[in-house]
């Protein structure tokens, strides 16, 4: 692949127009398009100032690698997360994967049983109620989760889930970074 055309699949990948990117590369709008059609060549610090605005590098924008990712993870992947003294059973869904900006657990709650309050940290958090029912805890205010409902929120603030309920709570819960 050419170096333009890789360099205009990454803008169009980060949804900039031409304009966009020559903008917050200081760089001209003809410039850019002279470059993405192999007109012009830049030079290594324009490119590389253009590949950080696409979110690359000279090193990932050059490496001819075939990463082989990783789409099926299996039930049998899985990494358990609680122990189940707490009455908490945990798993992480995707391990080892680098740069995932998701963090997906799959979690069973006994009745009873509470997740430790978190203090306030980046990102946002997903959750989706498989069965059961529990509550979440943001700043000391109560909010009742149902079967089917999900929840999200962003993470700046105390949080924890509980299940005062009878019955086991099993939820999926995502860590957004």
């Amino acid at each position: 692949m050419k170096l333009g055309k890789k360099i205009k699949t990454l803008r169009i990948a980060r949804g900039y127009t031409q304009e966009e990117l020559a903008d917050r590369c200081d760089l001209s709008r003809s410039f850019i398009s002279q470059l993405e059609n192999d007109q012009v060549s830049p030079s290594i610090d324009t490119l590389e100032r253009i590949l950080r605005v696409l979110g690359s590098d000279l090193k990932t924008f050059f490496s001819t690698d075939k990463r082989q990712e990783k789409i099926v993870f299996k039930a049998s992947e899985r990494v358990p997360m609680y122990l189940d003294e707490y009455g908490i059973k945990g798993y992480i869904l995707m391990d080892n994967i680098e740069d995932k900006s998701i963090d997906p657990k799959l979690i069973e709650l006994a009745p009873g049983a509470e997740t430790e309050e978190e203090d306030p940290h980046e990102g946002d958090e997903f959750g989706y109620v498989i069965s059961g029912k529990l509550e979440l805890i943001l700043d000391g205010k109560v909010y009742k989760v149902n079967q089917g409902d999900c929840f999200y929120y962003c993470s700046d603030r105390k949080h924890k889930i509980r299940n005062p309920y009878e019955k086991s709570v099993k939820f999926l819960w995502i860590d957004i970074e």
